[in-house]
């Protein structure tokens, strides 16, 4: 796919015109049993809204686990939502919520619908930019956003050409450091390929990869490592940096 753009835990697909970012855990500074403004409304508030003026997207999606806590919600909470939401609208995108296990209380501070997936349909449009290494290059079928903790209909694998699934947060840790990744799944559910985000909300550690079989993940979607490519998307240099099947990059490291 020539057209998946890698940013700041998200990934913007340009022929569907549709900005997808997974695990906004609102709340989960609140719930660190800290004061609430550790930042974390102001982060995903400013994180946002950059990555919104950088591709101006039609369709903002959240795959999931919007928010942290599972039984209450809180003003502060509600706030901070509503602030994403404003930011959203103020930039003429969508915003789409998808439910995760962690949304039961999302229809509290959320008046729209929050469906189990979304799907995006690919114009025929030829991408600009070079292949990429990893994905595979057309999609036959919808991109699919799903949380990704649950195993999706039989029906829903057959028709998607991708699955882009959060949950597990993952990180790789490269040299000593940490790093959120994306990970690519070649065969996930019934041969759909699947695309896991990071946490897009950063006080979550996340899961270091490097060493985890498929039997670590928690997301059915990746049941076997070695075939999962890792991404990073290098703030500094502003350039995603591809690594080799998790498999392989174990001997490397």
């Amino acid at each position: 796919m020539r057209d998946a753009v890698f940013r700041d835990r998200a990934v913007y697909f340009a022929r569907g015109d549709t900005l997808v970012l997974a695990d906004l855990h609102v709340g989960r500074g609140e719930a660190a049993d800290v004061e609430f403004p550790l930042g974390e409304a102001t982060d995903l508030r400013e994180r946002l809204s950059g990555l919104l003026a950088a591709f101006d997207p039609e369709t903002v999606v959240v795959a999931g686990d919007v928010l942290h806590q599972f039984s209450r919600t809180s003003d502060a909470v509600a706030r901070s939502l509503s602030d994403l939401r404003e930011a959203c609208l103020d930039a003429g995108a969508r915003p789409v919520l998808v439910a995760g296990n962690h949304d039961a209380m999302l229809s509290s501070v959320w008046d729209g619908p929050t469906p189990d997936s979304h799907e995006i349909e690919l114009s025929d449009e030829s991408p600009d930019g070079p292949a990429d290494d990893f994905l595979p290059e057309t999609v036959p079928g919808p991109v699919v956003v799903r949380h990704g903790h649950e195993t999706p209909p039989a029906a829903e694998a057959d028709r998607a050409g991708l699955y882009v699934v959060g949950h597990d947060h993952p990180t790789v840790e490269i040299q000593g450091k940490r790093r959120p990744c994306y990970l690519f799944v070649p065969d996930a559910i019934q041969g759909t390929p699947a695309l896991m985000l990071p946490a897009f909300n950063r006080i979550p550690a996340g899961v270091v990869v490097n060493g985890m079989s498929g039997a670590d993940f928690q997301s059915p979607f990746v049941t076997a490592a070695n075939p999962v490519h890792p991404v990073v998307w290098d703030s500094e240099a502003d350039e995603r940096l591809s690594f080799p099947r998790l498999g392989e990059l174990r001997q490397l490291l």
